[in-house]
């Protein structure tokens, strides 16, 4: 009876350390950010690729909601695949040292196709299956924002809002904008000017911090962190070599933005940027236009490469363990 007992006791030890780490795992869970990332890649520039790989290596800092192909030109869900693809024969050593990475078919389940093609008037075009996702997705909890990442045009996030209002008080936007702007400025001018509203930071130049200036002193520039830290690190590792072979990661700012700084107040530093409100709106952040701030006339840009050596010591640990 006393060895039964010791078992009973041992049985509802189990029990009750199993129930912890789930709740103590689904605590954690609701306190990271919400995120949908709506990205061209695989379109005409390989960033996207490198800034992918760079997330699902975060994915663990991430309650990733949704990833959204999105236009300019010829990018398709396929290309996201691919890089969930390496993220699945990386899985069982990322899943070693934090217990949040998401499963590969979770990543699966919220990967959808977006517009193929950029919004060609000034109203938007009915929602695509990615546009339909983020309304779910930004109506599903209304006590926490859904935070969308943009890499490439607005035409999703523009059709999104224009037929469901209703869900900007619960989402808030980073975009990079520059050349995505230029390929689709339908999409963009329809939410600058018609939903003033928005919480909205829009990266035009700061961004640019990431591969220009900041401290490139041996394995820190942006062909020598790659080969050092990067490549032969893992399926991951192997695919963002394949891809592009020095750094650029453009979009990569609004991923940094959350692993270092305070979310809420944009005007603060953070890897990601810092930046200022203009006369806009009054949720609406774009580049901080100081002189001091400015890397090759770039507006911003040392708000960004400032912290190059913490953000990419902080990532080539990562990617260690794809090594291990």
């Amino acid at each position: 009876m006393a060895i039964e007992g010791v078992r009973v006791k041992c049985t509802h030890g189990l029990l009750l350390l199993f129930l912890t780490v789930v709740y103590s795992t689904a605590t954690a869970q609701r306190h990271l950010p919400n995120i949908v990332v709506s990205t061209d890649i695989g379109g005409s520039d390989p960033d996207d690729y490198q800034s992918m790989v760079h997330l699902l290596m975060y994915a663990d800092r991430f309650n990733i909601k949704g990833l959204i192909s999105s236009p300019p030109h010829g990018g398709r869900k396929q290309h996201i695949v691919e890089v969930i693809q390496a993220y699945e024969k990386d899985y069982t050593k990322l899943i070693k040292h934090a217990e949040n990475f998401p499963s590969p078919q979770d990543l699966y389940r919220v990967t959808k196709q977006g517009a193929t093609a950029i919004q060609t008037h000034h109203i938007p075009d009915k929602p695509s299956e990615g546009a339909k996702w983020m309304i779910k997705k930004a109506r599903e909890n209304k006590r926490q924002p859904l935070y969308i990442l943009v890499w490439g045009s607005m035409t999703d996030v523009a059709q999104a809002i224009h037929h469901r209002p209703g869900i900007k008080k619960n989402i808030r936007i980073y975009s990079i904008g520059s050349w995505n702007t230029v390929q689709d400025t339908n999409s963009r001018n329809y939410l600058y000017h018609q939903h003033p509203d928005l919480w909205w930071i829009e990266n035009n130049s700061s961004f640019r911090g990431m591969y220009l200036g900041g401290y490139q002193e041996g394995d820190y520039g942006n062909e020598s962190f790659v080969a050092a830290h990067v490549k032969g690190h893992g399926a991951l590792g192997e695919l963002f070599w394949e891809k592009k072979k020095d750094i650029k990661m453009g979009d990569t700012p609004s991923v940094l933005y959350f692993l270092h700084g305070d979310i809420n107040n944009p005007e603060a530093e953070s890897w990601g940027g810092s930046f200022s409100k203009n006369a806009h709106g009054p949720n609406f952040w774009t580049d901080n236009s100081a002189d001091s701030l400015r890397q090759n006339d770039r507006a911003g840009a040392k708000t960004v490469n400032k912290f190059r050596k913490a953000y990419l010591d902080d990532w080539s640990k990562r990617m260690q363990w794809l090594k291990d």
